[in-house]
């Protein structure tokens, strides 16, 4: 089996998350994808918090024709958009998309007729291509995020 292209139609809840990341890490193969499955965490977790639980979403994973790969997740909320913030030192929450923004390429959402996608691109999992996001150092950008952050979301519909 292939390991991309994988698309999941879910209901939006916390079980969902761990079952998502076991799921992309069996079609994966075991390669070395944390960026692919921090953000695809990130992504269904504002989906979670900001929609509600219960919110059914699809859950897109594919490459593109440059070698990247591709995460979309689309929901039935069009006028919900996620917001880039900084989070305060204090805060427990409001880095997700901050972690995206950080990992991923580039991102965006795309209005559709029935709601939305969220979507970033990634380098492909694997031995490093030497592309990705940089500062002026060459190191990859890691902007103000909090290494204590953690994430935790699932729920596969059956």
């Amino acid at each position: 089996m292939s390991p991309l292209p994988v698309a999941l139609d879910l209901i939006a809840v916390p079980r969902a998350v761990p079952e998502v990341r076991r799921t992309l890490r069996e079609r994966c193969g075991g390669a070395d994808s944390p960026d692919l499955l921090l953000c695809v965490s990130e992504l269904l977790t504002n989906a979670i918090v900001h929609l509600g639980e219960g919110t059914p979403v699809t859950l897109r994973v594919s490459g593109t024709c440059t070698g990247r790969v591709r995460v979309e997740l689309s929901d039935p909320e069009p006028g919900a958009w996620p917001v880039l913030r900084s989070a305060a030192d204090g805060d427990e929450s409001g880095r997700g998309l901050a972690l995206v923004d950080a990992l991923a390429l580039r991102w965006g959402v795309e209005q559709g007729p029935r709601g939305k996608t969220v979507w970033c691109e990634l380098r492909a999992p694997g031995p490093s291509s030497g592309e990705g996001r940089t500062g002026g150092t060459g190191q990859r950008r890691v902007s103000e995020v909090s290494e204590s952050t953690r994430v935790s979301f699932s729920g596969l519909r059956t």
